[in-house]
């Protein structure tokens, strides 16, 4: 039941992030033909402008900004008031002509002689509480309403020298400018007129049709087509049974889900009783499989940004390569159905994800990891490419160009996350695993100075063991690995064994058991097993490898001495202080390790080295650990049985292969002296 609780989790996890209503789309691009039947508009919609459309439009808008001038009432009043007093005792008709001249004057709008602030057609002037469009051209600069004004009064008054009492009056003075530019409002209703522009450009109506099968879509087909489909999924998607879109999201998480389960059941079943492997696979399948979800709702323009392929080699230094090939293309199975384009984008990073694991097993340490990306981006684009020029897919090169590079080099910059989660999730990476099998490690020099005979020992099992994994496609590095830990706890008591005693004893001679009864030499030999899986947790070594020290011996009987206890009268029913108390191995790997440790160490007694010899030793070995139960629990079928047995018949055959005989010379000095 436990393998169930972390998929419920993605389940709901998954079914809270799709989407919450219908969403309408079509896989379709501009040039080509309408692949679908003939779209008639359902609903009445407007055509919206293209983003390029509303920039276009904005720019011009904001290009030649409308000045917006005050009419100023105070200087119009005081000058007026002031032709109005001007003392003409000679000629007072003339007084009444300048007050008139100049009230049209300001009427007309006076500015200074630099002219209107903008070249625009038209300003805005406020006068009291109203702003009213003016034609720019009628606006008067100074010095031309200065004329305007003493052509008027000159002509209305043909009977008076008007030029010369205008000069005696400074009457002139009078016209100065009665509009002031208010460049702070001018720049705000500028903006505003920008942002007013409409955002659309026509109406379909329903019933009318859109597009026909077949038909060339064209840039205003498009325009409808997307217009169309926001339309559909602003107002009839999101009004559509909330139920029935549950549903189906529910159907489609079950379904992801299901698909991972059956994955990890057909490729590596182990991975369910791993409980750290099992939920680091769930959690950055999860991760990646939201973010397939999400990010094309949310920012689909800049979908190819997102480091997809790092999902790929995170799971890479944890997983058998088919597990992730598999996990990895069912996490971007989301791009097929929300992602415009989806099949290509899809494509595309399925493609950069598959040989970015290849590549990475080479190129995966300092520098290295940068020339991997180049590869990663040069794959990404590639695929884009061949899609872009067979019209699969659209889109500008050059921005999609470089998004896929700072994917690409994203996936750089996420990698070292493996090595936080391993230590989260207790997980071994094949770094880890190189790391581990580096006989100059503090651990193992310390096996090889206190039981120099064990390491030995361990170092034949463990060239034994990956012969043997080798030929079944079983983890070569971590049989490597548990086979040189497997007996560390031999280190502590290094003398009750009988391949360090002749090499640490001063006279060779084999003294450890020679005073103890049998159950104290089982419970010593035992004892290794527990030994050894403190030793692991005191150095920390991951629970992997300390499960191969608790399963090598599995709960097999110390033989040699339970036969001897067993002729000494002993009672049958108290084997249980003659069984190691360890596990039974499950994984291949496991199962290797205990053959090969048990081969090994019987091996040193054999006589005969025929090859018959080897397969019936082989076989007995074997046929042992069955017999005993040791691989009721073992993942290993009865094929890599096979191949197992025959392998390690073969290394036997090679390890105890018949030598020449050189022949003896006496020496030719020797011969002529005698």
């Amino acid at each position: 039941m436990k393998k169930f609780v972390p998929l419920i989790f993605v389940f709901f996890i998954i079914l809270m992030v799709l989407p919450r209503s219908a969403k309408l789309s079509y896989d379709y691009r501009k040039g080509a033909p309408w692949k679908y039947e003939t779209l008639i508009a359902p609903i009445d919609f407007p055509i919206l402008k293209t983003e390029d459309q509303l920039v276009e439009e904005r720019r011009q808008a904001t290009e030649v900004i409308v000045p917006y001038y005050k009419y100023l009432d105070d200087v119009v009043d005081r000058n007026i008031r002031a032709a109005e007093s001007l003392e003409m005792d000679t000629c007072p008709l003339l007084r009444s002509v300048l007050a008139s001249a100049l009230k049209n004057i300001y009427e007309k709008g006076v500015v200074g002689d630099d002219g209107i602030s903008s070249p625009s057609d038209i300003i805005y002037v406020q006068k009291g509480k109203r702003a009213v469009a003016r034609p720019s051209s009628e606006i008067l600069r100074l010095s031309d309403a200065r004329a305007v004004f003493a052509e008027t009064v000159i002509s209305e008054c043909p009977e008076v020298n008007a030029d010369s009492v205008l000069r005696a009056v400074s009457a002139r003075e009078l016209v100065v400018p009665n509009l002031s530019y208010d460049k702070q409002l001018s720049e705000q209703l500028n903006t505003t007129a920008a942002e007013a522009i409409s955002t659309t450009s026509g109406y379909v109506s329903a019933g009318q049709y859109i597009v026909k099968n077949g038909e060339i879509v064209t840039a205003e087909i498009d325009q409808m087509i997307v217009s169309y489909v926001k339309e559909y999924n602003s107002s009839v998607g999101a009004s559509s049974s909330a139920f029935l879109y549950w549903l189906g999201n529910a159907i489609i998480a079950l379904l992801l889900v299901v698909f991972l389960f059956f994955a990890i059941r057909l490729v590596n079943p182990t991975v369910f009783n791993d409980n750290g492997k099992y939920l680091y696979l769930t959690l950055v399948f999860t991760i990646f499989t939201v973010l397939s979800i999400v990010f094309p709702r949310l920012h689909p323009d800049y979908l190819f940004m997102v480091p997809f392929v790092l999902c790929a080699l995170l799971l890479e230094a944890f997983f058998d390569d088919r597990l992730v090939v598999m996990t990895y293309g069912i996490s971007l199975l989301p791009l097929l159905f929300y992602a415009e384009a989806g099949r290509g984008v899809f494509t595309i990073f399925l493609a950069g994800g598959v040989i970015s694991m290849i590549t990475f097993k080479h190129f995966n340490k300092g520098w290295r990891q940068f020339l991997n990306a180049f590869i990663t981006f040069a794959v990404l684009f590639t695929v884009f490419l061949g899609l872009r020029l067979t019209d699969i897919m659209g889109g500008n090169m050059l921005k999609t160009a470089w998004m896929l590079l700072f994917s690409a080099f994203l996936c750089v910059a996420g990698y070292p996350l493996s090595y936080l989660f391993e230590k989260i999730f207790n997980l071994v990476s094949v770094y880890r695993l190189n790391e581990l099998c580096d006989t100059s490690s503090s651990l193992l020099r310390e096996l090889e100075q206190k039981a120099p005979g064990t390491f030995q020992h361990s170092l034949q099992v463990m060239n034994m063991a990956d012969a043997v994994a080798g030929a079944i496609g079983a983890n070569v590095q971590l049989v490597r690995a548990g086979a040189l830990y497997h007996d560390i706890g031999k280190m502590l008591n290094p003398m009750c064994f009988v391949e360090n005693e002749s090499m640490l004893s001063a006279d060779g001679n084999l003294r450890y058991h020679e005073d103890l009864s049998p159950q104290q030499s089982a419970q010593d030999i035992i004892k290794h097993i527990i030994d050894g899986a403190e030793l692991a947790q005191k150095h920390r070594l991951p629970s992997v490898i300390r499960a191969f020290i608790l399963s090598h011996h599995g709960t097999t009987v110390v033989e040699y001495f339970y036969d001897r206890f067993l002729k000494a009268g002993g009672d049958p029913s108290e084997i249980g202080e003659f069984t190691y108390p360890g596990i039974k191995p499950v994984t291949r790997e496991q199962t290797i390790l205990m053959l090969c440790d048990s081969i090994e160490a019987a091996s040193r007694s054999l006589k005969d080295y025929s090859p018959e010899s080897f397969d019936a030793f082989v076989e007995r070995i074997v046929e042992g650990k069955m017999e005993q139960g040791q691989f009721s629990e073992a993942e290993i079928s009865v094929k890599d049985l096979g191949i197992v047995k025959s392998t390690l018949k073969n290394y036997l055959a090679q390890m105890y292969h018949g030598r020449v005989a050189y022949p003896k010379r006496k020496n030719k000095l020797i011969g002529l002296l005698k």
